[in-house]
Protein backbone atom coordinates (compact mmCIF):
# COMPACT_ATOMS: atom_id res chain seq x y z
CA UNK A 1 0.00 0.00 0.00
CA UNK A 2 1.26 3.41 -0.87
CA UNK A 3 1.79 6.07 1.72
CA UNK A 4 -0.76 8.93 1.66
CA UNK A 5 0.17 11.74 -0.71
CA UNK A 6 -0.52 15.45 -0.18
CA UNK A 7 -3.15 16.94 -2.50
CA UNK A 8 -5.28 20.01 -3.03
CA UNK A 9 -8.35 20.61 -5.19
CA UNK A 10 -11.27 22.97 -5.59
CA UNK A 11 -14.26 23.49 -7.87
CA UNK A 12 -17.45 25.49 -8.05
CA UNK A 13 -20.67 25.27 -10.07
CA UNK A 14 -23.09 28.06 -10.82
CA UNK A 15 -25.88 27.01 -13.17
CA UNK A 16 -28.83 29.40 -13.14
CA UNK A 17 -31.07 27.10 -15.22
CA UNK A 18 -30.85 24.17 -12.82
CA UNK A 19 -30.50 26.35 -9.68
CA UNK A 20 -27.21 24.61 -8.83
CA UNK A 21 -24.81 26.84 -6.93
CA UNK A 22 -22.09 25.16 -4.86
CA UNK A 23 -18.35 25.20 -4.19
CA UNK A 24 -15.92 22.69 -2.66
CA UNK A 25 -12.25 23.09 -1.66
CA UNK A 26 -10.05 20.52 0.08
CA UNK A 27 -6.38 20.03 0.85
CA UNK A 28 -4.34 17.42 2.66
CA UNK A 29 -0.84 17.03 3.94
CA UNK A 30 0.27 13.59 5.00
CA UNK A 31 -1.86 13.49 8.16
CA UNK A 32 -4.66 16.10 8.09
CA UNK A 33 -7.44 16.69 5.57
CA UNK A 34 -9.14 20.07 5.75
CA UNK A 35 -11.60 21.84 3.54
CA UNK A 36 -14.93 23.55 3.11
CA UNK A 37 -17.96 23.50 0.91
CA UNK A 38 -20.75 25.97 0.28
CA UNK A 39 -24.18 25.26 -1.18
CA UNK A 40 -27.25 27.41 -1.81
CA UNK A 41 -30.24 25.70 -0.23
CA UNK A 42 -33.76 25.62 -1.75
CA UNK A 43 -34.94 28.15 0.87
CA UNK A 44 -32.26 30.60 -0.48
CA UNK A 45 -29.92 30.31 2.53
CA UNK A 46 -26.26 29.49 1.98
CA UNK A 47 -24.89 26.58 4.00
CA UNK A 48 -21.14 26.72 4.66
CA UNK A 49 -19.38 23.68 6.13
CA UNK A 50 -15.74 23.88 7.21
CA UNK A 51 -14.20 20.57 8.23
CA UNK A 52 -11.01 18.90 9.41
CA UNK A 53 -10.27 15.19 9.58
CA UNK A 54 -7.21 13.68 11.24
CA UNK A 55 -6.27 10.78 13.50
CA UNK A 56 -8.63 12.17 16.17
CA UNK A 57 -11.71 12.07 13.93
CA UNK A 58 -13.86 14.35 11.78
CA UNK A 59 -14.81 17.82 13.03
CA UNK A 60 -17.23 19.99 11.06
CA UNK A 61 -18.40 23.55 11.63
CA UNK A 62 -21.73 24.31 9.92
CA UNK A 63 -22.92 27.91 9.37
CA UNK A 64 -25.82 29.43 7.51
CA UNK A 65 -25.93 32.81 5.78
CA UNK A 66 -29.11 34.60 4.82
CA UNK A 67 -32.69 34.11 5.86
CA UNK A 68 -35.04 31.38 4.73
CA UNK A 69 -37.63 32.57 2.22
CA UNK A 70 -40.72 30.61 1.39
CA UNK A 71 -43.21 31.73 -1.25
CA UNK A 72 -46.64 32.52 0.12
CA UNK A 73 -49.38 30.13 -0.75
CA UNK A 74 -52.12 31.91 -2.63
CA UNK A 75 -55.57 30.38 -2.63
CA UNK A 76 -56.79 30.26 -6.22
CA UNK A 77 -59.57 32.73 -6.78
CA UNK A 78 -62.73 31.44 -8.42
CA UNK A 79 -64.47 33.51 -11.01
CA UNK A 80 -67.33 35.48 -9.58
CA UNK A 81 -68.99 35.48 -12.97
CA UNK A 82 -72.73 34.90 -12.64
CA UNK A 83 -73.01 33.83 -16.26
CA UNK A 84 -71.50 30.44 -15.45
CA UNK A 85 -74.03 27.64 -15.63
CA UNK A 86 -73.98 23.90 -15.67
CA UNK A 87 -73.09 22.26 -18.97
CA UNK A 88 -76.01 22.10 -21.38
CA UNK A 89 -75.41 18.62 -22.74
CA UNK A 90 -77.54 15.72 -21.69
CA UNK A 91 -75.89 13.18 -19.43
CA UNK A 92 -75.69 9.77 -21.09
CA UNK A 93 -78.11 7.12 -19.99
CA UNK A 94 -76.60 3.77 -19.16
CA UNK A 95 -78.51 0.54 -19.34
CA UNK A 96 -78.14 -1.94 -16.56
CA UNK A 97 -75.65 -4.58 -17.75
CA UNK A 98 -77.29 -7.90 -18.49
CA UNK A 99 -75.12 -10.67 -17.13
CA UNK A 100 -75.98 -14.28 -17.62
CA UNK A 101 -75.17 -16.26 -14.54
CA UNK A 102 -72.76 -19.05 -15.39
CA UNK A 103 -74.08 -22.57 -15.05
CA UNK A 104 -71.79 -24.67 -12.90
CA UNK A 105 -72.03 -28.41 -12.95
CA UNK A 106 -71.48 -30.14 -9.64
CA UNK A 107 -68.12 -31.88 -9.62
CA UNK A 108 -68.23 -35.61 -9.99
CA UNK A 109 -65.53 -37.65 -8.32
CA UNK A 110 -64.74 -41.26 -8.90
CA UNK A 111 -63.18 -43.28 -6.15
CA UNK A 112 -59.76 -44.44 -7.26
CA UNK A 113 -59.27 -48.18 -7.47
CA UNK A 114 -56.14 -49.19 -5.60
CA UNK A 115 -54.44 -52.36 -6.64
CA UNK A 116 -52.35 -54.42 -4.24
CA UNK A 117 -48.75 -54.08 -5.39
CA UNK A 118 -47.33 -57.19 -6.94
CA UNK A 119 -43.82 -57.97 -5.79
CA UNK A 120 -41.72 -60.81 -6.96
CA UNK A 121 -39.80 -62.60 -4.27
CA UNK A 122 -36.17 -62.16 -5.12
CA UNK A 123 -34.24 -65.33 -5.67
CA UNK A 124 -30.72 -65.30 -4.42
CA UNK A 125 -28.38 -68.19 -5.20
CA UNK A 126 -26.97 -69.94 -2.18
CA UNK A 127 -23.38 -68.85 -1.75
CA UNK A 128 -20.83 -71.56 -2.21
CA UNK A 129 -17.90 -71.33 0.16
CA UNK A 130 -14.76 -73.34 -0.06
CA UNK A 131 -12.79 -74.07 3.04
CA UNK A 132 -9.30 -72.68 2.67
CA UNK A 133 -6.52 -75.17 3.05
CA UNK A 134 -3.50 -74.01 4.92
CA UNK A 135 -0.53 -76.35 4.93
CA UNK A 136 0.94 -76.84 8.38
CA UNK A 137 4.32 -75.16 8.63
CA UNK A 138 7.24 -77.52 8.79
CA UNK A 139 9.55 -76.41 11.57
CA UNK A 140 12.72 -78.29 12.22
CA UNK A 141 12.88 -79.84 15.66
CA UNK A 142 15.20 -77.88 17.96
CA UNK A 143 18.43 -79.47 18.90
CA UNK A 144 19.20 -79.22 22.60
CA UNK A 145 22.74 -79.36 23.88
CA UNK A 146 22.08 -79.44 27.56
CA UNK A 147 25.07 -78.89 29.83
CA UNK A 148 25.93 -81.77 32.02
CA UNK A 149 26.11 -79.67 35.17
CA UNK A 150 23.95 -76.70 35.94
CA UNK A 151 25.71 -73.79 37.60
CA UNK A 152 24.62 -72.85 41.14
CA UNK A 153 23.69 -69.37 41.88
Amino acid sequence: MKAPQPYSFGYDVQDKESYNDFEHNEKSDYNVVSGSYRVVLPDSRVQIVTYKADANGYIADVKYEGEAKYPEYAVPQSKADASYSLPSYKAPEYKQPAYVAPAYAAPSYTTPAYKEPEYETPSYPTPSYTTPSYPAPAYPAPAYNAPAVYPKY
